[in-house]
């Protein structure tokens, strides 16, 4: 009999994780070497470990499911990654899935497709959830490659500081204060990011440069 599939489990959830691994280990052929609950500690956990499959959440305190990702595919690309999140928007599936992940899986998956997508992944193939494969499908039919429909201007590293200290909710004073610059030029970065991201307010670029993976609640 050969030796089981090896497992790096991250949620946020414990209650989760908990049914999660008793449906991964039912059969005996799976077996979980480790729990997270945040991203950086799914990174760690994999880096002590190296198993064959890390299973992740998308959202999670302190580094999201796609940086995750990017961190364990260019440190250990032998591991294989397969997402398991409750979200289907195309800019987790299409970012997911450029940082490297295998697998798709939606949570509502019945427990026999949980399994079966390890196994999956395991032997180098992919696993999506109907749902994300027919995303994926219509995206590829277009003619464009993955992701295409969100391309756009990258964000500069002041952009970014903008809106990693809008998620924690400070107003443009006091961002101007963190940063030594004034409300005005605040301001300034808010409205070019809107522009970038096509987006009208701050809850929705904050809301999509965490799907990116480019800033993190802390």
């Amino acid at each position: 009999m050969s030796a089981p599939i090896q497992v790096v489990l991250a949620d946020d959830h414990s209650v989760v994780r908990k049914g999660i691994r008793e449906f991964l280990e039912e059969g005996g052929d799976i077996y979980v070497v480790a729990e997270a609950s945040t991203g950086s500690e799914a990174v760690r956990l994999v880096e002590e470990h190296q198993p064959d499959v890390a299973v992740l959440d998308i959202q999670m305190p302190d580094l999201t499911g796609v940086e995750a990702t990017r961190r364990i595919k260019a440190r250990f690309p032998d591991v294989k990654v397969l997402v398991l999140t409750a979200y289907d928007d195309d800019p987790y599936i299409f970012a997911l899935l450029q940082a490297g992940a295998s697998g798709y899986m939606l949570k509502t998956a019945d427990a026999d497709d949980l399994v079966a997508a390890v196994h999956t992944v395991h032997a180098g193939e992919s696993a999506l959830s109907p749902s994300v494969a027919q995303k994926v499908v219509q995206q590829l039919a277009s003619g464009r490659p993955l992701g295409a429909a969100k391309q756009i201007e990258p964000l500069t590293e002041r952009e970014i500081d903008v809106l990693q200290l809008a998620a924690r909710g400070l107003t443009n004073k006091a961002i101007g204060r963190q940063l030594a610059i004034s409300d005005r030029t605040v301001q300034g970065h808010l409205a070019n990011v809107y522009g970038k991201l096509a987006v009208s307010s701050r809850t929705e670029a904050v809301t999509e440069a965490l799907k990116r993976g480019w800033i993190v609640i802390e």
